[in-house]
């Protein structure tokens, strides 16, 4: 009998004894939730035991490798350790506030402990100079699917959608939506969409309609840093195009969490102020500000490496996928438009999240670290990010792993619809 075949024969076994096939050891049937959970926590323990993976963030580490960021930022001389420690929001804190205006090209710039708050913040003082509360945004922008109705149950907002299509709104749609609004919100990448971009044509046609119509641009750049090689532009030219604009300082940098809000210096001043409000003017933040910083250093001009070689690993999976046999693959986008895309398979997102988990517990190699959404019957799609652990893998090597998964893919399709 082969290793995998065995594999496969002792794992059938141990869905018996421990509830995976459907019940747990006292007889009882295992909710989907269950189920879920273990399948979550399963993944978890494969990536940390994984010897191959396209990305490891940093969040899903150990408390002792977060940590050893720290002395890695101390290593960097990043900042004078020997000056006094923060205090809501001075020293440090105040050094990574002026790093990330001067790199955005703003005046001026306020850490928050959040994006949420950040981005709420931003646009209830941009309504106090409007006189307008409205937000025009996409149906999938953050505040609008991951955020509980924050705009308007807490800042008195009112986002109105200006279309739900997978992309970018057009410089059309801007100009032709039906009501007036103070302030126009991108999220650049539109990541619930596939972490997608105009072209910089359309990104300045579309704020050139915002401001035909007399409204402020805000730009959501959570993940802002990866776009300049798309759109072939630094980011203060980026940034520039904006009145503000927020990043996140853990998205793409691996820092401890932490977010910026970059534009006018009395937009900031005022912001500040509501941060206060919010809560947001916390006591000593100086771990996550010298994470930050960390990630500036580090993480900041790597990131077009990261990008370029996302696009191989996304032409070697779909190439891949292909020579195995998967009778349809979809890369989106394609090529990616930042070191993230996605990867639709028409297969039950169960079906897929066992195959990935058991690739990674039978290999050491994980293929797909996030977690498969379905997306109808017989079809889901998850996220691929590529970090400075997928530059070691080749075109060879990718289509290598996704031969792995199809052929474990294929056994879990079977198992699913056998009697």
């Amino acid at each position: 009998m082969s290793d995998a075949a065995e594999q496969s024969r002792q794992r059938a076994g141990a869905e018996q004894d421990e509830g995976t096939s459907g019940e747990q050891l006292s007889g009882e049937p295992m909710s989907d939730d269950e189920r879920r959970k273990r399948r979550r926590e399963r993944r978890i323990a494969a990536y940390r035991s994984a010897q191959r993976v396209l990305a490891r963030p940093g969040f899903l580490g150990t408390l002792r490798e977060r940590l050893a960021l720290l002395d890695e930022a101390r290593a960097l001389d990043l900042h004078d350790l020997d000056e006094q420690s923060d205090l809501y929001g001075d020293g440090i804190v105040e050094a990574l506030e002026e790093k990330t205006a001067g790199l955005l090209g703003k005046e001026a710039a306020a850490f928050f402990p959040t994006g949420t708050m950040a981005q709420q913040v931003a646009l209830r003082c941009w309504a106090g100079r409007t006189g307008d509360p409205t937000v025009a945004l996409h149906a999938l922008a953050h505040p609008e699917v991951h955020e509980r109705n924050a705009f308007s149950q807490v800042s008195g907002l009112r986002p109105v959608r200006v279309t739900s299509e997978p992309r970018l709104p057009t410089a059309a749609e801007v100009r032709e939506f039906d009501e007036p609004f103070g302030a126009l919100m991108l999220e650049l990448p539109l990541r619930d969409a596939g972490f997608v971009l105009p072209s910089w044509e359309e990104l300045t046609e579309l704020v050139a309609a915002a401001r035909e119509r007399d409204a402020v641009v805000h730009f959501d750049g959570a993940r802002l840093w990866e776009s300049t090689v798309h759109f072939d532009r630094t980011l203060e030219e980026i940034a520039d195009l904006a009145d503000s604009v927020y990043v996140s300082f853990y998205k793409s940098l691996d820092g401890f969490g932490g977010a910026a809000l970059a534009g006018p210096k009395t937009l900031v001043d005022e912001a500040k102020a509501w941060r206060h409000r919010y809560g947001g003017s916390v006591f000593q933040q100086f771990p996550t500000a010298l994470s930050a910083l960390a990630g500036l250093e580090r993480e900041l001009p790597r990131l077009p490496e990261y990008v370029a070689h996302a696009r191989v690993v996304a032409a070697a999976l779909r190439e891949g996928f292909a020579a195995a046999g998967v009778p349809w693959t979809r890369i989106h986008p394609e090529p990616p438009h930042t070191n993230d895309f996605q990867v639709w398979l028409p297969y039950d997102a169960d079906v897929l999240a066992e195959a990935a988990v058991r690739q990674a517990e039978e290999t050491k190699t994980l293929l797909f670290a996030q977690g498969w959404e379905a997306k109808g019957p017989g079809l889901a799609c998850t996220e691929v990010y590529v970090r400075a652990a997928g530059l070691e893998w080749t075109a060879e090597d990718v289509k290598a792993a996704a031969a792995q998964f199809t052929a474990r893919l294929t056994e879990e399709a079977g198992m699913a619809v056998s009697p």
